[in-house]
C-alpha cells in the first residue's frame, strides 16, 4: 500500500481523484508513486534561476521510472543581496519557513517520496530538515555552482566584491575596476563558486547520504548537472520501492562521515549550524563536542576560496566529493558502511572511485594539516562554543591576543573599520547579532570583508554571537554561546578588556574574573525588540542557542 492511497483509492476519494484530474492526470498516473518536486526556483536568486531546467529533468527521470511527479514551491533568500542590512534578519530564519512549507504540502497531499531541488545557503538545509521530518523517501539535488569570473586569467567569486569596499575607501582601486569586477565575478546562474555555505552543504549532502555523488561540485553549466537530475528522479523511485527513508540514511555515523567531510575541505562555520539542526529533525544525537572531536581526527586534505584561488570546478575536475570520502575511508577515518539514496551503502559507492588529483586533493600523509578546517573553542568568554574557520586564518593569528573594540550592531562595526577607527591588533567584538539578539544571526560578512580591504584582515580578529558567510576569511570566531542577549559574557564587556585567542589550543578567554563578568552583568538589560513584529517577533521568542544549531524550541514559549 502506497501512502498516496490516503488520497486516490476508494469511494470515499472521489472528490479527491476529481481534484487530481483537474490538474490534467490521467487515472492511470494516479496509479504509480506520486512524487512532489520541491522547488525553491527565483528569479532573485542566480543560483537558483535554472531551477526549472532542474526539475524537468528530475520529471523525466520519474516519467522514466514508472512515477508521478507534481512540482510545488518553496521560498529562497539570496543571502548576498540581503547581506549588510535588516533584510538579513530573514536569511537564517528562512531555513525553518521552508521546512515547514515542504513539511506541509507532503503531509497535507499524502505523497509517497519528495525530491528536493535546491541549491542555496539556508534553502538546503532546510530541505533536508524537511526530510528528516516527514521521514518519507527523500533525496536532494542542487543546481550546482557557477563557473569562477575571470579578469587576466585570474579566478575571481564574490570574496573580490565584499573587499573591494574597504580597498576603494584606501584608494586601492578605482571605480572603473570596480565596474570591471562587479560585471565578471559572477559570470552566470549557479551558487556562488568557492566553498561557501551553499556549496559547503550541496556537498555535505553527499557526505550525508542524502545526494547522489556529484551534487556539490558538477556545474551548474554542464549538461552533466542535467543527467544528474534525471538520475534523480530515477532514484526516487527506486528509493520508494526499497522503503529507504531519510531516517535510515541520516544515522549517527552519517553526520560524524558529515563532519569528518566537512574538516577535510574546510566548509563553512554555518554548516556546524546547520548540520545541528539537521541532525534534531532527524532524532540523531549531535552537539559541538562531536564537531570537536571530528577535528581533532579529520586532517585538512582541500584548500577552496576563501581559502585558496581554487573554485568548485577545479574541485569536481579533481574528483570531488567522493575521492575526498574515499581517501578518508580508505585510512578509516570515516565508516562507509552506511546507507546513501543510491540505494547501496557508501562502500559500494566508493568501490568506483578512480584517482584524485593530488596536487587540490591531498592525501592523508601529506595533508594541510592533521586536523581539520574548523575549530570549536571554549573559555570563560564562550562557555558553550564558539566556531572558527581556521583553515582561512593566517598563521600569526591563530594565537592573538588584544584589546577589545566592543559595538553593539554590524552596522556601528563597518562603519567604524571604513573610517580608519580600528587599530591593528585589536579585537573587534560584535554582540547582540546572535539567533535571539539580532533576531536572525545575520551573516557578518561586511565588517569581515571591510578588515581584509583596509589592509587589517591579517592583524585584527572579529569575535561575535553572530555567524560569518562562507566568504568570509580571517581570525573570524562566531556563533560564541551563549550569547549577549541571553546574558551570555559578550554582555558584559567593555572597550580594552584584554581578549586572549588560542585557535591550536581551542580557547576564547577575556581576562576577567568570574565575578567581574557577574557584577558587570548585575545591571544588564537585554535588547530592545519591542518594534518586532510578524515573523521575526515570534522567531525571537523560540530560537535556541547557536550551540544547538539555532532551531526553533517550542519550549521557549513556556518562558
Amino acid at each position: 500500500m502506497k501512502i498516496s492511497d490516503a488520497v486516490t483509492q476508494g469511494i470515499q476519494r472521489t472528490p479527491h481523484r476529481a481534484l487530481f484530474f483537474a490538474t490534467g492526470l490521467l487515472r492511470e498516473e494516479l496509479q504509480g508513486p506520486l512524487i512532489g518536486i520541491a522547488n525553491s526556483r527565483t528569479d532573485l536568486v542566480p543560483g537558483h534561476l535554472h531551477l526549472d531546467r532542474i526539475a524537468e529533468a528530475v520529471k523525466a527521470g520519474i516519467y522514466k521510472s514508472g512515477g508521478t511527479p507534481l512540482e510545488f514551491s518553496t521560498i529562497a533568500v539570496d543571502d548576498g543581496i540581503a547581506m549588510g542590512h535588516d533584510g538579513m534578519r530573514y536569511s537564517l530564519p528562512s531555513r525553518d519557513l521552508i521546512a515547514d512549507s515542504v513539511e506541509t504540502m507532503v503531509r497535507a497531499h499524502k505523497l509517497d517520496g519528495v525530491v528536493l531541488v535546491t541549491n542555496c545557503d539556508k534553502i538546503v538545509p532546510g530541505m533536508a530538515m524537511a526530510a528528516a521530518r516527514v521521514n518519507i523517501p527523500a533525496l536532494i539535488i542542487s543546481g550546482g555552482p557557477m563557473l569562477a569570473g575571470k579578469i587576466n586569467n585570474r579566478g575571481l567569486d564574490l570574496t573580490n566584491l565584499n573587499e573591494i569596499i574597504g580597498q576603494s575607501k584606501v584608494g586601492q582601486i578605482s571605480s572603473d575596476e570596480i565596474e570591471q569586477l562587479e560585471m565578471q565575478a559572477c559570470p552566470g546562474w549557479g551558487s556562488c563558486a568557492g566553498l561557501f555555505t551553499a556549496n559547503s552543504m550541496n556537498c555535505l549532502m553527499e557526505a550525508l547520504g542524502l545526494a547522489l555523488p556529484g551534487n556539490g561540485t558538477i556545474s551548474a553549466v554542464r549538461a552533466e548537472r542535467i543527467r544528474l537530475a534525471k538520475k534523480a528522479g530515477i532514484a526516487i523511485v527506486e528509493l520508494i520501492k526499497q522503503q529507504i527513508l531519510p531516517r535510515n540514511i541520516l544515522t549517527q555515523q552519517s553526520f560524524l562521515n558529515a563532519l569528518s567531510v566537512d574538516m577535510a575541505i574546510g566548509g563553512s562555520t554555518n554548516s556546524i549550524l546547520h548540520l545541528l539542526a539537521i541532525a534534531k529533525d532527524a532524532g540523531v544525537s549531535l552537539c559541538l563536542d562531536d564537531v570537536e572531536e571530528a577535528s581533532l581526527r579529520s586532517p585538512s586534505l582541500v584548500k577552496i576560496s576563501p581559502s585558496s584561488e581554487i573554485h568548485m570546478e577545479e574541485f569536481h575536475d579533481a574528483g570531488g566529493v567522493p575521492a575526498v570520502m574515499k581517501e578518508l575511508a580508505d585510512h578509516g577515518i570515516i565508516d562507509a558502511n552506511v546507507m546513501t539514496v543510491t540505494g547501496s551503502k557508501l562502500s559500494d559507492v566508493l568501490k568506483d572511485v578512480r584517482g584524485r588529483r593530488s596536487d587540490l586533493i591531498r592525501s592523508v600523509e601529506n595533508a594541510y594539516s592533521p586536523d581539520g578546517g574548523l575549530a570549536v573553542l571554549y573559555g570563560n568568554l564562550a562557555p558553550q562554543g564558539a566556531v572558527v574557520k581556521k583553515a582561512a586564518v593566517v598563521e600569526k593569528m591563530m594565537i592573538h591576543d588584544g584589546p577589545a573594540h566592543v559595538f553593539d550592531s554590524e552596522e556601528a562595526a563597518v562603519e567604524t573599520i571604513l573610517s580608519g577607527g580600528i587599530q591593528s591588533g585589536s579585537v573587534v567584538v560584535i554582540r547582540y547579532e546572535g539567533p535571539r539578539g539580532g533576531p536572525g544571526m545575520r551573516e557578518l560578512l561586511a565588517p569581515t570583508a571591510a578588515l581584509v580591504g583596509v589592509g587589517l584582515g591579517e592583524t585584527v580578529a572579529l569575535v561575535t554571537d553572530g555567524r560569518f558567510s562562507g566568504v568570509s576569511r580571517g581570525a573570524v570566531i562566531g556563533h560564541v554561546s551563549p550569547e549577549a542577549a541571553s546574558a551570555g559574557p559578550l554582555a558584559a564587556l567593555q572597550d580594552g578588556d584584554m581578549i586572549r585567542i588560542n585557535i591550536p589550543a581551542r580557547t576564547l578567554e577575556v581576562e576577567l574574573s568570574p565575578q567581574e563578568i557577574e557584577d558587570r552583568l548585575q545591571s544588564w538589560q537585554p535588547p530592545d525588540h519591542s518594534e518586532l513584529g510578524g515573523y521575526l517577533k515570534r522567531y525571537a521568542a523560540l530560537v535556541g542557542s547557536a550551540s544547538e544549531g539555532a532551531v526553533l524550541d517550542t519550549r521557549n514559549l513556556l518562558r
